[in-house]
């Protein structure tokens, strides 16, 4: 039998339970903004029970908590969330907006300024994919990203600010203003945090796509394929920031760096030039 729980809160493994089974996002609709929500009522059973608790949205809870959303139709969404239903989360648009934008990197900025006839900066680019983009034009600032696994599997898309993500991840969470992607307990695959109305900041994690691993840290960014470390560097209306592989025109960018080695690339030799590269600092 559970025992009563002494506190509101609920346990972070429970929780992590919850949105794995719910598909990170509310049941009913999708949306990756939810909240916990006991379909026992708390009051009435003190206690957490992943099973009985499930994710709603604001607009979802507020409905069932007023007595317009019955709990036999919660308890049927929490049979068959709509995420798993639909393989990936309901579009969330993002809110940016502005002439100017900033996306930082591991401690390097990427910053454009639209000259009033629409600009175009992509700071990551690996084989001609754009992982990190914007685009400004007539007073909207346009994120565009896409985070692939390593099976090359795009398991999250941001287009035109709308974010998009696979139930395929071990865990996401969107709390507050940061977005994390978990490959497993404790290894994350990318963090972001979305400051609007026109700044980006990529925190740690991974780009990955077709063998090339850029790691992302709070102050650098590494290529592990050939050991390129890149800290506190800043780029302008540049149409190009980091360039990687193969492109099917010239860029310009601040780097770039042709010919890398795919999936024989050196791991800890390039970690071990990292911690050299800092301990330099």
């Amino acid at each position: 039998m559970d025992q009563p729980a002494t506190s509101r809160n609920i346990p972070l493994p429970i929780q992590r339970e919850v949105r794995q089974r719910c598909g990170f996002g509310c049941v009913i609709c999708g949306m990756p903004l939810y909240e916990y929500e006991h379909m026992e009522e708390w009051a009435e059973v003190h206690r957490h029970v992943a099973a009985e608790i499930t994710l709603l949205c604001d607009h979802h809870h507020r409905e069932k908590t007023n007595g317009l959303l019955p709990k036999e139709a919660v308890r049927a969404a929490n049979a068959d969330p709509y995420n798993l239903r639909e393989g990936a989360s309901k579009p969330y648009s993002l809110h940016f907006s502005g002439t100017e934008a900033t996306v930082e990197i591991g401690g390097n900025s990427f910053t454009c300024q639209d000259g009033g006839h629409g600009t175009e900066m992509i700071p990551l680019l690996i084989d001609n994919t754009p992982l990190v983009g914007i685009i400004l034009s007539d007073g909207h600032f346009l994120l565009n990203v896409v985070i692939f696994d390593e099976c090359n599997i795009p398991v999250l898309h941001i287009r035109n600010n709308q974010l998009v993500y696979s139930t395929d991840p071990w865990d996401i969470q969107l709390v507050g203003t940061t977005l994390t992607l978990r490959e497993k307990a404790g290894k994350i695959l990318i963090e972001f945090v979305f400051l609007p109305p026109n700044k980006v900041r990529v925190v740690r994690g991974r780009f990955l796509r077709n063998g090339v691993e850029v790691l992302v840290r709070p102050e650098n960014i590494l290529v592990t394929n050939n050991s390129t470390f890149i800290s506190g560097c800043r780029a302008h209306n540049c149409h190009g920031g980091l360039i990687i592989g193969h492109t099917d025109k010239p860029i310009g960018g601040f780097m770039a760096i042709r010919g890398v080695s795919r999936y024989l690339g050196n791991r800890k030799e390039a970690l071990r030039f990292e911690k050299q590269c800092l301990n330099s600092q």
